[in-house]
C-alpha cells in the first residue's frame, strides 16, 4: 500500500501544483489588464485543484473503510501543498477582483 499512498501523494502534487500555476499566472494577466485571461486561468486553476480533491477524496473514502496506511510524510507534504494551492487561488480571486476595479477607476 506503501507505494499506492506514494503514487496518491504525487498526483495531488502534481495537479495542485498545476492549480497554483495557474492561479499565479492568472494574476499576472490581471495586473497587465487581460482579464478575460486572467478568468480562463483562474478556471484552469480551479479544474486542477478539482482533480486534486478528487484524489484527496477516494484517500479518505479508503481511510474510512479501514484501508488507510498511516501517516506518510511524502503524503502529508502534498496535503500541505494541496491546501496551500487552493488558498491561492480563492486569494488570486480577490487580487484579480481588485486589479479590475482599479482598472474601471482609471
Amino acid at each position: 500500500m506503501n507505494d499506492r499512498m506514494n503514487e496518491i501523494a504525487f498526483q495531488i502534487i502534481l495537479f495542485a501544483g498545476n492549480g497554483k500555476s495557474s492561479a499565479m499566472e492568472a494574476i499576472q494577466e490581471a495586473k497587465d489588464g487581460n482579464f478575460e485571461e486572467a478568468d480562463q486561468k483562474i478556471k484552469e486553476a480551479g479544474e486542477e485543484l478539482s482533480k486534486a480533491h478528487g484524489v484527496q477524496t477516494e484517500l479518505l473514502q479508503e481511510e474510512a473503510k479501514g484501508n488507510g496506511a498511516g501517516v506518510n510524510v511524502i503524503l502529508v507534504h502534498s496535503q500541505d501543498h494541496l491546501m496551500t494551492a487552493m488558498t491561492l487561488r480563492d486569494m488570486a480571486v480577490e487580487i484579480i477582483e481588485l486589479h479590475r476595479l482599479r482598472q474601471e477607476v482609471r
